[in-house]
């Protein structure tokens, strides 16, 4: 048997001794110069790039409170009451010029008759008029009320100052005791329908 095991406390003593007798070494424990200076010159690995034309995905919306939906339902619904009654105006005012049109289309027809009925009831009344021109005087009467009755109105300018939207000069001249540029005589009587120029009178303007 050795004396070491024979006297633990002779081994202990020696351990101690040896720990002694190695110092530590301070950086001991690092890396030297050269192994530091070749992991700096390794290339650091590349980030992953994300594949192109892939968008992120977006975050799920906050769910919205009772109160945000209904302000939200509410705000829809008066937005679509607002297109219908814009709509609804919309096509009662293409109904209306549409009815407009038909009628200037119908009155531009009838208005021809009527001018001959004029001429028809002058002559009549040059000639005594009697019964025959009563009688042509109370068709005149009736179409120029069915037509009144539609908004077309007839005009008869004379003694106003010519207005070149409403009157067509047929001639000019001088007329004593008269403003130039006034109507002083009416050939044909113009038509309006619904205050706008249906057909502009024919008259004779002073110079």
């Amino acid at each position: 048997m050795s004396d070491e095991t024979r006297n633990p406390n002779v081994a202990a003593e020696a351990a101690a001794i040896e720990d002694q007798a190695a110092p530590e070494i301070p950086g001991a424990d690092q890396p030297s110069a050269e192994a530091q200076r070749a992991a700096s010159e390794q290339p650091l690995p590349e980030a992953e790039a994300e594949p192109e034309g892939e968008v992120p995905a977006p975050e799920a919306p906050a769910e919205s409170s009772p109160e945000d939906k209904a302000a939200e339902y509410l705000a829809l619904a008066q937005r679509t009451q607002a297109d219908f009654e814009n709509y609804r105006k919309r096509t009662a005012r293409e109904a209306a010029l549409a009815a407009d049109r038909g009628m200037a289309k119908l009155a531009k027809a009838l208005l021809p008759a009527l001018d001959h009925l004029e001429l028809a009831l002058r002559a009549a009344e040059e000639h005594g008029g009697g019964e025959f021109a009563k009688g042509i005087r109370q068709i005149q009467a009736e179409m120029v009320g069915a037509l009144g009755r539609v908004g077309i109105q007839p005009f008869s300018p004379k003694g106003e100052p010519f207005d070149p939207v409403e009157h067509e000069a047929m001639a000019s001249q001088p007329v004593e005791g008269t403003e130039p540029g006034t109507v002083v005589e009416v050939y044909q009587q113009g038509y309006r329908i619904n205050g706008s120029v249906l057909r502009p009178a024919r008259v004779v303007v002073a110079a």
